[in-house]
Order: C-alpha cells, then structure tokens, then sequence
C-alpha cells in the first residue's frame, strides 16, 4: 500500500521513518501496523475480551475504541461498532485483494488497524462493523476492571 502517494489524507501527527517505527514495533506489530498485513484469525489477544476499558493505537498510544462499543461479531478479530471519537481514525478505500473494502487507519499516526463493513446485519447501533487486528491495538483497562 502506497500510503506516503495518497495525497487525499491529512499528513499524521506523527511521522516516524520505517526505521524509528521498525526500532518502536515488533517484526509482527510493524507488518499490521505500517504494511497493511493482518493477524491470523482467532489468535489476538483481545478478540473475546471483555474487559471494561480503551482501546489505544499500538503504534502511538491513542484512544481509538472503546469497550462499550465492542462486541462479539465471532468473525475472528475484535469488533467495534464505533470509533471512541469519529475522528480517531480515518477511512480509505481499498482494492487491493480485487474487492472494495474500507481500509482503517488511526488518524494520529496513519497506522494500518483493520478495515470496516457496513450493512452485515448485526443488531448494533451503526450497522458497522470495525473489524480490528488486536496487534493493532493496546487496552488500557478501566479502573478496578479485572483485566
């Protein structure tokens, strides 16, 4: 993914070389967060978590969701109905398996979080789904939240 050529996003608040953020991430977090690859299914740390609590951007600590937003979609990943605020992060197309999808990114530091549908039917507010990489993401549990 080309993100540095879309001109159409604002720049990120924060701006790291590939080397400060390969030095900051793990191999695995560097290979979600800033090439676009996604986790396994069913093997993130937070997919059935119900911890009360944010969930913050791995790469530069801020809040993206919220637990009382997540719920349990059994697609693999943790899911989201909403963003903690609406622009904690941004949406960009993508067509890069052949098919458009809705590619989502934090918009504090453009890392590469998951991507978005619409209209699946679950029994949520918005009728989205955020389906985010838990490698993606940090939780900072709530106070006296057993974790």
């Amino acid at each position: 993914m080309s993100s540095d050529a879309d001109t159409s996003l604002p720049a990120p608040r924060i701006q790291l070389t590939p080397q400060q953020w390969r030095a900051k991430l793990s191999p695995e977090e560097y290979q979600v967060l800033r090439e676009a690859g996604t986790e396994r299914a069913f093997t993130g740390e937070y997919t059935d978590t119900e911890t009360e609590g944010v969930y913050a951007c791995r790469a530069c600590g801020a809040e993206l969701f919220r637990s009382g937003e997540k719920f349990h979609s059994h697609c693999g990943w943790p899911s989201f109905f909403d963003p903690a605020k609406s622009e904690a992060v941004i949406l960009r197309a993508d067509n890069s398996l052949g098919m458009p999808r809705v590619e989502v990114l934090c918009a504090n530091c453009h890392s590469h979080l998951g991507h978005v549908f619409e209209g699946e039917g679950y029994p949520t507010p918005t009728d989205k789904r955020y389906c985010i990489n838990s490698i993606s993401l940090r939780l900072q549990p709530a106070e006296g939240s057993a974790s």
